[in-house]
């Protein structure tokens, strides 16, 4: 084990950070597999992380509202321990780590929405075209706080309304809150995957032969398991096992935000097992302070994920 962590949240955890700590991973973890997915609208790459070189692929991604930035350290931090673990041939959350990595391939987009992030972190500064430009949007909404309020991307759509499960009724739904446009949030775009965030993901995916997945979101410590009837093989028992390892509830998507998300796309698409976690509580963004809670009780979650399917 290595005497000092890559990963630690003092602060926000910018882009810039996110790729300061996978140049160390490179570095420490030289089995791991890291390259990109796509570029965000400011042309910056969207990186992700494989670890394991089993058959069986499952994917987790994190961070597709730009104030929910704290879900990125936490998977940031479940690869380092899982790493680290390989490298020591010891266990993670009772399970063999290498035997993990061995059996199942762990894809991870930590951070779908980069852009978004920095403009909520600070990394975006007043002056800045793209800054000025959300805020010229987020004017429109002086209800929603700017910067901390956006959840969108930096074009205002929202990226987890993005996809082609119901995107239809998606638009019907936000256009009764008023919201027809690019927006700080809940703006489903002109069409899906126009935004290159949102396209980007769905591709990999097509590329690839996920038995399972997880977006991390935050608040609520609840587990969203379903997508309208849509009931993919253990889905619900995987969930329940989730649950009982976080302390989360495991509840039904509540049914104006049951559409147009990554996994409601994905259980349609694959009829299997897709997870949207909420992690922590309070309001996003979430106080760095919490992280250490919300890695607790999401861990187990993370390494169930890889061996129960």
């Amino acid at each position: 084990m290595y005497a000092s962590s890559v990963v630690t949240i003092g602060g926000n955890y910018t882009y810039d950070l996110f790729n300061a700590n996978l140049a160390a991973f490179e570095m420490r973890y030289p089995f791991l597999e890291i390259g990109e997915i796509g570029k965000s609208v400011l042309g910056r790459p969207i990186p992700y992380v494989r670890i394991g070189t089993g058959e069986k692929e499952v994917f987790y991604c994190a961070s597709y509202h730009a104030n929910e930035w704290i879900t990125t350290p936490v998977l940031m931090k479940f690869i380092e321990d899982f790493a680290d673990a390989c490298i020591n041939d010891q266990n993670i959350y009772n399970y063999s780590a290498r035997e993990i990595y061995n059996q199942t391939s762990v894809y991870l987009v930590p951070m779908v929405n980069p852009d978004g992030v920095d403009l909520v972190t600070g990394a975006l500064h007043p002056g800045d075209s793209a800054y000025e430009a959300a805020k010229q949007i987020a004017a429109g909404y002086p209800q929603i706080p700017f910067p901390n309020g956006w959840k969108a991307n930096i074009d205002g759509i929202d990226l987890n309304l993005q996809y082609p499960a119901g995107w239809d009724r998606a638009r019907e739904n936000k256009a009764m809150l008023g919201i027809t446009g690019p927006a700080p949030r809940d703006f489903v775009g002109w069409a899906p995957l126009t935004a290159l965030e949102a396209n980007a993901v769905y591709h990999f995916t097509r590329r690839h032969d996920f038995k399972l997945m997880l977006t991390y979101h935050t608040q609520g410590e609840v587990i969203y398991w379903k997508y309208l009837d849509y009931l993919p093989e253990k889905s619900y028992e995987i969930g329940r096992m989730f649950s009982a390892a976080s302390g989360y509830a495991l509840e039904e998507t509540p049914y104006a935000s049951s559409f147009a998300g990554y996994k409601d796309w994905f259980i349609q698409e694959y009829d299997r097992p897709g997870y949207t976690v909420e992690a922590g509580l309070g309001v996003s963004p979430l106080p760095v302070e919490q992280f250490d809670t919300i890695y607790r009780d999401n861990i187990g979650i993370l390494v169930l994920g890889a061996v129960l399917i």
